[in-house]
């Protein structure tokens, strides 16, 4: 596998600008649902980020 040229830095570089652009107005709606939530579910967050950081560290673990 070669160098990435300038050229592919800069289309990588459009295309994140893009998503970002795309995204942006879900996650203000999302950000003004979540003030006006009463109860936080933090469960809902830490639940699913447990989940990956246990398969993560069982990965590095088969890997060793």
């Amino acid at each position: 596998m070669g160098a990435v040229t300038w050229w592919q830095q800069a289309v990588l570089a459009v295309v994140i600008l893009l998503v970002l652009w795309w995204t942006l107005p879900g996650v203000r709606a999302a950000l003004e649902r979540s003030r006006r939530a009463e109860q936080r579910d933090w469960r809902g967050v830490l639940l699913p980020v447990g989940v990956v950081v246990i398969f993560v560290l069982l990965l590095i673990a088969l890997v060793r």
